[in-house]
């Protein structure tokens, strides 16, 4: 009986399992018939908005950057310098390096290539970024002729729907020659004939193989890889479309490499430019490069954008006004005039470029973004953070004494002058050498390198044979160096109690119907312990008031650290308040010697003469003395500011028995400091590599002066 029951529930079961099956495929079906009339719909509506093949260029409008506060700097006019040149007087050799760097299967794909998309897109997952684009060079002839710059689906969708169609009305021929006629090369230049004058002085079919190769490099990123502004960067990039050209085999390896090897005649560098003006010229330079880089040339040039910038222009004028102090020496080969200078300015709580000098302002290199150079003693504040951090207080004493490492035996500034036992201020405040070396020598290489890279110095070399893990980068002796803007970020960390926030110039970006591009938010990290930042922030006080930076003192609370290397090429004035930083650089740009102009001079000088005026607006104020730091006063002794618990530091670098046996110097106050290194980033800057113990130290061969 029980089995015919259970029997009898099967057909039931069975109907019910049946009934549901039938529901979720229903369910299914209009879910897809949903998804999929959705799709159809914005595709319709994609190319009904779509623009006509037989539809001129929008018209161009100009763009607009505004200061800080709102003040118009300049306008970027959308006068375009296009001759249109026809395909038979573009250069065999320079279609094929275009076709080579930007679309490999031009000649092979639809318009649109499925492998190039797939390639790119396998690249850019296993780079870990968008290092490759998928985009056909009909796609880019679309998109720059017809479509916006906007990175939307619906852009990318028109963008393809065009590029089949200009495939079917046009051929390979006629859509290379409207590209090359098209594209932007950077120094207002559009089309290649225009192109081919900038750079060359002359019509595009006299140009030879390592001039097409130059050429076509460029529009990658018009302002980076322009020979006039970035001539290493610009060569290699030149290199990279020639091997292109080799593995597509346009040309064989022994004419690259005779290519690669020729040395070419560039023309001379325009002094003026569409977006050069009396004032910030450097700086509009550098925003006009971010907003290409990002949005592409048309986007500035056509697209009435409203760029809102971090610039003051009236700091921007001082800053101007003391840069007029650098000292005449000789003009270049170039006919500019050396040495050359740069001074920034930001704001340490926000990052904001308040003022930028890029140099005498008669070319493009801007040395304040781009210039690496040796920082000299101005790279010490490292060091001895690295030994506040490590427990010691600038009262902690080390011995200036002769010492050897290897072969290398540092001195001080003043040849053979020894001090003695001194302070960690007072090595410091003094621009000691010796001590300095010794400390790091203490502290383990490592540990200011850490910190510097943590501050913001992107330079420094810490992988290969030569690199900077070594005792000579305690005086400044690196292998490539530091930028004015990266050493002004990496002290504003002073300055904003220990926190870290990246520079930038641009705070919004508007288009043409009041659409938000771009709003900046502040990058922030706190990198070193509050408590050490205001312990070597009144240590770099006392350079202003009583040591090597006395030149740059002013009516103020300040602080900063003079930088001048062993064989005068360099020369550095870095200093802040609490609410601005400026780094100022004096040197040759090739070959020269300063003739004794050191850091505490000129650019000291300089330095006091820019932030006395663009200051003076802004009410003086002291920095902010974290928590725990508790004073006292002993009767029998001068101030000594003590830990928060109350117990004397110790001095670890001081030998058993020993006393202070500066002549002229006292024992400095101590501070207290919070011990505690602040760990690594857990995702440390692909681009860099946190510092990692040697297993020797590297002889150093460099010395750097105060």
């Amino acid at each position: 009986m029980n089995k015919d029951h259970s029997d009898s529930q099967k057909p039931g079961r069975r109907s019910s399992k049946n009934g549901n099956s039938k529901i979720i495929v229903i369910i299914l079906i209009v879910f897809v018939v949903i998804i999929t009339g959705a799709g159809l719909g914005f595709l319709t509506a994609s190319i009904h908005t779509m623009p006509s093949l037989k539809d001129e260029i929008r018209p161009a409008a100009s763009s607009q950057i505004y200061d800080i506060n709102g003040k118009l700097i300049t306008t970027v006019h959308s006068v375009e310098n296009r001759i249109p040149v026809p395909m038979n007087k573009i250069p065999k050799n320079l279609q094929n390096a275009f076709v080579a760097a930007e679309d490999a299967r031009f000649y092979q794909h639809i318009g649109i290539d499925p492998r190039g998309i797939l390639r790119a897109l396998w690249s850019n997952i296993t780079g870990g970024g968008v290092s490759e684009g998928g985009s056909t060079i009909t796609q880019q002839l679309a998109k720059n002729a017809l479509l916006s710059q906007e990175r939307t689906l619906k852009r990318k969708i028109q963008e393809a729907i065009l590029a089949l169609q200009i495939e079917r009305q046009y051929t390979k021929n006629e859509i290379l020659e409207l590209y090359l006629n098209q594209i932007y090369f950077g120094e207002g230049a559009y089309g290649v004939q225009s192109a081919a004058m900038v750079y060359f002085g002359k019509n595009v079919e006299n140009l030879s193989l390592e001039e097409c190769a130059m050429l076509a490099g460029i529009p990658k990123s018009p302002n980076y890889y322009s020979p006039l502004n970035n001539l290493k960067a610009a060569t290699e990039r030149q290199s990279t479309v020639l091997d292109q050209m080799v593995k597509y085999e346009f040309i064989d390896v022994a004419t690259a490499t005779k290519a690669r090897n020729t040395k070419l005649k560039l023309m001379a560098h325009s002094t003026q430019s569409e977006n050069k003006t009396d004032t910030a010229s450097y700086f509009i330079d550098y925003v006009v490069q971010h907003l290409i880089d990002k949005y592409g040339a048309d986007a500035l040039y056509k697209e009435g954008l409203k760029i809102y910038t971090t610039l003051d222009i009236d700091m921007q004028k001082a800053a101007e006004q003391a840069m007029e102090k650098l000292p005449d020496g000789r003009t270049d080969g170039n006919g500019l005039k050396q040495p050359q200078g740069a001074l920034i300015a930001l704001d340490p709580h926000t990052g904001y470029i308040k003022a930028m000098v890029g140099g005498r302002g008669t070319d493009q290199f801007n040395r304040a973004v781009l210039a690496e150079r040796q920082p000299g003693s101005a790279f010490k504040p490292f060091v001895y953070l690295a030994a506040i951090e490590s427990g010691m207080t600038p009262s902690s004493m080390i011995e200036d004494s002769p010492i050897s490492y290897g072969s290398w035996s540092p001195s001080n500034y003043e040849s053979g002058s020894f001090r003695g036992l001194v302070s960690l201020r007072t090595a410091l405040e003094q621009s000691l050498n010796v001590p300095t070396v010794k400390l790091a020598n203490q502290v383990g290489v490592d540990k200011p390198l850490y910190y510097a890279q943590q501050m913001g110095i992107s330079t420094l070399v810490l992988q290969g044979s030569t690199n900077d893990r070594n005792l000579a980068m305690s005086l400044g002796g690196l292998t490539r160096g530091v930028t004015p803007l990266e050493i002004a970020s990496a002290y504003g960390v002073f300055a904003n109690q220990g926190i870290h926030v990246e520079p930038t110039a641009i705070v919004k970006i508007v288009d043409r119907n009041g659409k938000v591009l771009e709003q900046y938010t502040p990058r922030e990290k706190a990198v070193i312990n509050e408590r050490s930042a205001y312990v070597l922030t009144d240590m770099m006080r006392g350079v202003l008031t009583q040591g090597t930076g006395t030149a740059a003192r002013i009516d103020r609370p300040a602080a900063g650290k003079t930088g001048t290397t062993s064989d005068y090429k360099d020369a550095w004035f870095v200093g802040f308040t609490p609410d601005l930083v400026a780094a100022v650089w004096i040197g040759y740009d090739n070959d020269g010697y300063l003739n004794g102009i050191t850091g505490g001079s000129t650019p000291a000088t300089i330095w006091r003469s820019f932030m006395t005026k663009a200051l003076a607006n802004i009410p003086s104020r002291d920095f902010i003395r974290p928590n725990g730091v508790v004073l006292e006063a002993p009767a029998t002794k001068g101030p000594n500011e003590l830990p928060a618990d109350g117990k004397q530091p110790t001095n670890p670098l001081l030998p058993d028995g020993k006393k202070d046996k500066a002549t002229d110097q006292k024992v400095d106050e101590t501070l207290p400091v919070d011990k505690t290194t602040p760990p690594p980033p857990s995702k440390p800057d692909k681009n860099n590599t946190t510092p990692k113990a040697p297993s020797t130290t590297n002889d150093p061969t460099k010395k750097n002066n105060p």
